[in-house]
């Protein structure tokens, strides 16, 4: 595109040149000049307030900056009082922690050491329980005395009495249940009946045999005024008596022994009583009464039972036949399984006590 340019009227170069008209006195009344001049003015004032204010706001700024800086200064002193306090409670807080770790170790070997005291006491208890027990059972198993198991079960629940555990209260309901069935079940003193049957057979040898009897002689009456007449009428009648002797016929005749066989007999009822004894150590109830029953026949046949010691001998023979031996005795299985689970726990209670945690390190001071 092309522009077109105005053309100017030219100037004519003989045209002359005329003056600027001077400014008049009246122009300074205008509207505009006196506008100009307020606005001038107003111009002026409020550069020179905003001078003012900006001078007094330096100068409040450098006194706030100042005061700012005082204030950093004393918080750099307080932050360095305080990173010293910090670092002095670091380190006694670490003392501290050192010593309450050592506290807790010796609370916990304390602890340990009680433990372990009451662990064994408890098991020394035990154990003295569990020694009683066994010597009860045994004494029902191999023995049949029932006096001596009730014995040992009596010290096992004194000894149970005497150390205060809720846990064993099971053991000693146990003990007293298998106390009130040994009480209840016929005594039988099986170390007297055996004594008993070793006395009769020291004494066999003594008594005397039906065959070999004699006529009981009748002391005289000893009269302390009688005269001569009455004792010759004494000596009289007590040599006639010698002369007749009177039997009941109304039981056999006593078997008559060679004194060999006599010996044989003795011998045969010595083995027959000890017979009877192993039967009672074996609580064999019907051989030890058959036993009994056969020897005191042999002495009502053989042996002359008018003879006081022969008559004691077989009432004492029946006295024993009538013995409870061979009683059923029954085991102590509720006293044994509460005391093997009361001996369980115990071993299970029983595991070494974690030491005690090392002693922590003190904490570092913090650096700014």
């Amino acid at each position: 595109m092309s522009s077109e340019i105005p053309s100017l009227p030219s100037l004519d170069a003989a045209q002359p040149v005329l003056p600027a008209p001077a400014p008049s006195s009246s122009s300074w009344r205008r509207p505009s000049a006196i506008i100009a001049a307020v606005a001038v003015a107003l111009l002026g004032w409020q550069w020179l307030e905003t001078r003012s204010r900006m001078a007094d706001l330096q100068e409040e700024l450098a006194r706030r900056l100042a005061q700012g800086d005082s204030a950093a200064s004393e918080a750099r002193v307080l932050a360095r009082q305080a990173q010293e306090s910090l670092q002095d409670l670091q380190g006694k807080l670490g003392a501290l922690e050192a010593r309450f770790s050592e506290t807790q170790g010796q609370q916990l070997a304390l602890e340990a050491m009680y433990q372990e005291f009451s662990r064994t006491r408890d098991d020394r208890v035990l154990s003295e329980v569990d020694q009683a027990v066994t010597i009860a059972v045994q004494q029902l198993q191999l023995a049949g005395n029932v006096h001596n198991a009730l014995a040992a079960l009596q010290t096992a629940d004194a000894r149970l009495a005497s150390v205060e555990r809720p846990q064993w209260l099971p053991l000693r309901k146990a003990i007293t249940e298998d106390l009130e069935t040994l009480k209840a079940l016929p005594q039988v003193d099986g170390a007297g009946v055996a004594l008993k049957l070793e006395t009769l057979i020291g004494r066999l040898d003594r008594l005397p045999l039906a065959f070999e009897a004699r006529p009981r002689s009748e002391a005289p009456a000893a009269v302390a005024e009688q005269g001569w007449l009455q004792a010759l009428w004494q000596d009289f009648w007590q040599e006639f008596s010698q002369l007749i002797r009177i039997e009941r016929m109304d039981r056999p005749d006593p078997a008559l022994l060679a004194p060999s066989n006599a010996v044989f007999l003795r011998e045969n009822l010595k083995l027959r009583l000890m017979n009877a004894r192993l039967a009672l150590l074996t609580r064999d109830g019907n051989t030890f009464r058959e036993d009994m029953r056969i020897s005191a026949d042999w002495l009502d046949r053989y042996f002359d039972v008018r003879n006081p010691a022969v008559a004691a001998a077989r009432a004492e023979l029946l006295a024993l036949q009538k013995s409870p031996v061979g009683v059923d005795l029954p085991g102590l299985n509720a006293s044994q399984n509460a005391l093997r689970s009361l001996l369980s726990v115990s071993e299970r209670r029983a595991e070494p006590i974690p030491a005690a945690a090392p002693a922590k390190a003190a904490r570092p001071a913090r650096k700014n």
